[in-house]
């Protein structure tokens, strides 16, 4: 698989079913390995390990309803209260790049989720912004935030 620009972390690899599969700790299992999959695992590990989220908090291939479609976020992190989502998380791989339609489909599942926070990431490029729900304003951050931050 292609390098990211993420930081490396202990992968667990097996072949399975004449596939070959890569651990998701937060799914506890074998997960079919795809360039999207290598970097959700990257990125999760990231936020876990590098900016502090609790990795109880985080989930991966959450289903929801948008305009009558059944879609899945790749990953949200949920609020310490309430367990509403606070941050979305939309992965492609790495060869796609971050269009205009990468952004569409994370407000399109925000519509519903109406979470305070989008990141998308394609392993080397990420953009995180900021959802103003008073002044319907989005702010870009330079940064992924920590944990701490949000």
């Amino acid at each position: 698989m292609k390098p990211l620009n993420l930081p490396s972390y202990p992968i667990k690899i097996k072949q399975e079913n004449g596939q070959t599969a890569i651990y998701d700790f937060l799914r506890q299992r074998y997960i079919h390995l795809t360039p999207e999959e290598w970097v959700r695992q990257h990125f999760t590990h990231f936020l876990v390990e590098h900016k502090h989220y609790p990795a109880g908090r985080l989930a991966n291939e959450i289903s929801i309803v948008v305009g009558g479609s059944t879609r899945r976020c790749d990953t949200v992190f949920y609020h310490k209260e309430g367990g509403r989502p606070q941050v979305i998380i939309e992965y492609k791989a790495p060869n796609i790049p971050i269009t205009q339609a990468v952004f569409q489909q994370i407000y399109a599942y925000n519509s519903v989720l109406r979470a305070d926070y989008l990141i998308v990431s394609n392993g080397i490029s990420h953009y995180c912004c900021q959802i103003d729900y008073k002044t319907m304003s989005v702010n870009f951050l330079h940064n992924i935030p920590d944990y701490n931050e949000l």
